[in-house]
């Protein structure tokens, strides 16, 4: 009989405990792009009449790389980051390899070892391809002269640096554990002067070393990027090939990446693509497609409706299955719907093929009490009220509250003439300006970043009716102005805007919170029904 581990050591906590029995330790990445991918695939088979396998999707597509290389990336496989976005453009992937070197070179390692700028400069041709030696050129060869994955470091000190197989394995576990135990120093007098003293600039082997320590935060080797890259493409291509499957892929899978609901719906909306609103005559219990198998429209389903049990839609869409419902009356009674549940389906506006409009479906769900089961089949004879509709911004707002996104116009739309009497322009207006222009922008904060390679600046993601804008805040606005930057919903932005060929940010210089313009939307609008 074999003991377990844990009668004999006591509890193990971590992975650090099972490096201290001396165990095996396997990751399992639990990938939510897997799920969506699959998903992808199944939609992609039913517009296709056959079943669409991930090894269908073709090679080294040429319109998946021209979407990659406008970082057109939104919602895709990790290189839907700021970061990301930033460093496509520049990069401009043209083939598999590429992404697997894009994967990995948005790295602590890589940037904290400054190879970033070297190697995107050879890779446009700014500075020649070079080799520290002859010796290298075989670690370095196909990152052009520049150390990107951590087998290279590997390959590195051993080649330059004279370390043993044994002790290059004992460089590896110590940058695995440097975090921990802070057992990396002891290797810089052997690196720095094992490279110098075979000819080596100290400044390259000082930058081995800080990528060193930078791997150690976290590094990939080539293998794990290059199996990435393969996500990375697939759901670039689908994006690309198949937007609309994506959307409601990417909708059935949440939560899921850097993007809500919103942020995805609005971007496969600026792609043509058509997204139908949730409706109790319509919907399934998850988001399907429409008009098959002509280019599809998305339906959203009955699960982006909030606090809507799945049990409940379920039993929904089988009543609807059996006969159509003929108002929301009948609606409750053959689903078995209580009052809070009506209420909730009348919140998300999906009782409009029943009762109308919002406030119509609204009155209606209220109307509906419960009664004796005696009763519960018999009807009501009651005069019809009708209401009026609300306006567009009450609707607006009640989408967002109910199901995270409105299929209306954005809630910028409503307030440009607001915005613009500020001098406040848009997105659009943003991209016609030449580099270094000042200007005046207002967005609703869609994401906050502060990577730890960024020396104290947070990166801010800005959305309004046409498009997205990139913030910048250097730490002395991130000081002066910590309340602005990580409270407000809606931000306006002074700045500078900076433009490198395709790549675009709006570096901000001064700040101003403009959230309560978002209660001029509805009665009872506020900062967190957006987003």
């Amino acid at each position: 009989m074999i003991q377990p581990v844990c009668d004999l050591v006591g509890p193990l906590r971590d992975k650090d405990d099972l490096d201290a029995v001396g165990l095996l330790k396997v990751d399992c990445l639990a990938l939510g792009m897997l799920t969506a991918i699959r998903k992808s695939l199944e939609f992609i088979g039913q517009r296709k009449g056959y079943q669409f396998e991930l090894q269908d999707i073709p090679a080294e597509d040429a319109a998946t790389y021209d979407m990659i290389c406008k970082a057109d990336t939104v919602g895709v496989f990790q290189i839907e980051s700021r970061a990301q976005m930033s460093m496509l453009p520049r990069m401009k992937p043209r083939a598999f390899y590429d992404l697997v070197i894009e994967v990995a070179i948005v790295r602590p390692g890589p940037i904290v070892g400054g190879m970033v700028h070297p190697y995107l400069n050879r890779r446009q041709g700014k500075e020649p391809v070079t080799y520290p030696s002859e010796a290298l050129k075989e670690a370095l060869g196909r990152t052009l002269g520049v150390p990107v994955f951590q087998e290279q470091v590997m390959q590195i000190s051993m080649l330059a640096a004279g370390f043993t197989p044994g002790e290059a394995d004992g460089l590896r576990r110590a940058m695995a554990a440097w975090k921990r135990t802070g057992g990396l120093e002891k290797y810089y007098d052997r690196i720095v002067n094992g490279m110098t003293s075979r000819g080596y600039q100290e400044s390259f082997a000082k930058s081995i070393f800080e990528q060193i320590k930078g791997f150690s935060e976290y590094g990939f080797p080539e293998s794990h990027a290059a199996s990435f890259a393969l996500l990375v493409y697939a759901s670039c291509w689908i994006k690309c090939r198949h937007p609309a499957e994506f959307l409601a892929a990417m909708l059935n899978s949440q939560p899921l990446g850097f993007y809500s609901p919103s942020q995805l719906v609005q971007d496969a909306r600026r792609h043509d693509v058509v997204v139908r609103a949730v409706d109790v005559m319509h919907s399934e219990v998850d988001c399907t497609l429409e008009d098959l198998p002509q280019p599809p429209a998305v339906r959203l389903g009955l699960r982006m409706v909030d606090k809507l049990k799945a049990g409940s839609a379920a039993r929904i869409v089988a009543a609807r299955k059996e006969a159509p419902f003929d108002s929301a009356e009948d609606l409750a009674r053959r689903a078995g719907l209580e009052q809070h549940e009506m209420k909730l389906l009348a919140a998300g506006d999906a009782l409009q093929s029943l009762s109308g409009h919002r406030r119509q479906q609204v009155w209606d769900a209220a109307a509906l009490k419960a009664v004796p089961l005696l009763l519960r089949d018999a009807p009501i004879d009651e005069p019809y009220l009708e209401l009026p509709p609300a306006p567009e911004g009450e609707e607006i707002v009640w989408d967002y509250a109910s199901l995270g996104l409105t299929l209306r116009r954005h809630p910028l739309a409503l307030l440009r003439p607001l915005l613009s009497a500020r001098k406040l322009v848009s997105a659009a207006d943003l991209q016609k300006l030449p580099n270094g222009r000042q200007v005046r922008y207002c967005g609703i904060v869609t994401l906050r970043q502060q990577p730890d390679t960024a020396k104290g600046a947070i990166f801010v993601s800005l959305e309004d009716e046409t498009g997205v804008v990139q913030v910048i805040c250097w730490k002395n606005v991130r000081d002066r102005q910590r309340n602005e930057l990580l409270r407000a919903r809606l931000l306006a932005v002074r700045g500078v805007w900076q433009r490198e060929g395709e790549v675009c940010n709006l570096i901000a210089s001064q700040l101003e919170d403009l959230t309560p313009l978002l209660g001029r939307l509805g009665p009872s609008a506020t900062s967190r029904d957006f987003h």
